[in-house]
């Protein structure tokens, strides 16, 4: 156990929300695990909710070409699919073809009239998306954009229907400019901060005690009493989970936020969130518990 844990835990912990990010937008050519097809993605979403996660993320795939299509009919096959067999939060990713852009909530928005969005993806900034595999290589990455209109637009989108704004928070300052903005929105019910870490990728921290501190202290500055998730992208943020479970923190695994090239499967790295959680005597969240956040 960690020093911070041991000052910090409480006796009746609060219980742990385990998300399962399943596959995420790098292809299975970078992740080979991933599942692509509709009936595989439900499949896996349905044994990640067995195993404990009380949260589902997808990205939907072209099942002929393998790219992300991010079309209407396909996240609601996947979403319908998963929670026709058990009862879990499924939340969609939103289009990198419309990157920066008010279009990008249009799917998220047509989602929600049909009542399948309890979570929506809604990240409040930008970064630059490389790893240091491709900064040593000369090569670029990519420009993850999300300017002031388009967190606004995403917000008044929440406003009108209600869902959850799931804060990827890739650098300190998406927490400050997140909570800002989420100030103009009164309707708007609290975000949770998913806190992004890496080993692979050179974005915010890597995963420490002291990193996840430096959080910890600025959330309770700017957004006191929000939820707050542990993740990343190319990271293992198992060391992580014992000061989670010791803050109240929530806890998101899968093979989207995995090292890439991971052997792990979706199953075995929600088995394995939720064993240390108990390990920590933490306790794992339901759906509801996710709900009432």
């Amino acid at each position: 156990m960690t020093t911070s844990s041991s000052n910090t835990r409480s006796s009746s912990p609060l219980p742990t929300v385990v998300e399962a990010a399943l596959n995420g937008p790098c292809g299975a050519a970078k992740q080979p695990g991933i599942p692509i097809k509709v009936s595989d993605i439900i499949e896996q979403g349905v044994a990640c909710a067995k195993a404990g996660a009380a949260v589902i993320h997808i990205h939907p795939y072209d099942e002929i070409t393998g790219r992300q299509n991010n079309q209407f009919d396909t996240y609601r096959a996947i979403i319908e699919g998963i929670r026709e067999r058990v009862d879990v939060i499924v939340y969609p990713s939103v289009p990198f073809d419309e990157n920066d852009s008010a279009r990008r909530f249009d799917v998220t928005e047509r989602l929600s009239r049909l009542g399948l969005v309890e979570w929506a993806t809604l990240d409040p900034g930008s970064a630059n998306i490389v790893s240091f595999k491709e900064l040593d290589a000369g090569q670029n990455g990519f420009v993850y954009a999300n300017g002031c209109a388009t967190i606004r637009a995403g917000l008044e989108a929440a406003s009108k229907h209600g869902f959850r704004p799931a804060y990827a928070c890739y650098e300190p300052g998406f927490v400050r400019a997140g909570a800002r903005l989420h100030a103009q929105f009164p309707k708007v019910r609290n975000p949770i901060y998913r806190l992004m870490f890496s080993n692979q990728f050179s974005f915010g921290f890597p995963p420490s005690e002291q990193a996840l501190l430096a959080y910890k202290t600025l959330l309770q500055q700017e957004a006191d009493g929000a939820p707050v998730m542990v993740s990343g992208l190319g990271v293992d943020i198992t060391p992580l989970i014992p000061d989670a479970v010791a803050y109240g923190y929530h806890v998101r695994v899968g093979l989207e936020d995995e090292p890439l090239g991971s052997d792990m499967t979706n199953v075995e790295l929600v088995e394995r969130a939720v064993e240390l959680i108990i390990k920590e005597n933490g306790f794992v969240a339901s759906a509801l518990h996710a709900r009432q956040l």
